[in-house]
């Protein structure tokens, strides 16, 4: 693991633009992918993905507001596929990985999963089910819980 320049040179839609390059997807899809990639990059390569990379715990999960003004006009029907594909450099592994592992699940099984997890159960904790949050998921507990599942996916 290495310290990777800590400036980002893109911003949360490069990101999005990368996983709509691979296929149409749901904005819930969509945000769920970007959390994760985020997420496993503070967790991997210690430093952020990209510029405007904050998601909040939202009631359906982790949700960034630069990519829900971007693409709410969507609602639930596809986000189309896009031809511009971002070259993430040394991150490009990290995405192909993220993708890998999360791309084959449905924004609602995405969902599923990111409510189980503790980042968006820490920054939920004091609303109910179906209370509105703005509240921020921490870096830190992005960061302490992912190590702790790459850790234990090693010794597998």
């Amino acid at each position: 693991m290495t310290n990777h320049n800590p400036i980002p040179n893109y911003d949360i839609k490069d990101v999005a633009n990368w996983f709509l390059n691979k296929e149409p997807m749901t904005q819930k899809k969509l945000q769920k992918l970007c959390y994760y990639a985020v997420a496993w990059s503070y967790t991997l390569r210690k430093c952020p993905l990209c510029t405007d990379c904050e998601f909040e715990a939202w009631i359906h999960g982790p949700v960034n507001r630069v990519l829900y003004r971007e693409y709410r006009s969507f609602g639930w029907t596809p986000i189309p596929q896009v031809s511009i594909k971002p070259d993430f450099g040394d991150a490009e592994d990290l995405l192909e990985t993220v993708w890998n592992t999360y791309g084959d699940l449905s924004g609602i099984q995405l969902e599923i999963m990111s409510h189980k997890e503790k980042p968006w159960l820490n920054a939920r904790k004091g609303y109910g089910t179906y209370d509105r949050s703005v509240k921020a998921i921490s870096s830190e507990d992005m960061i302490d819980f992912y190590w702790k599942m790459y850790e234990e996916g090693q010794n597998d």
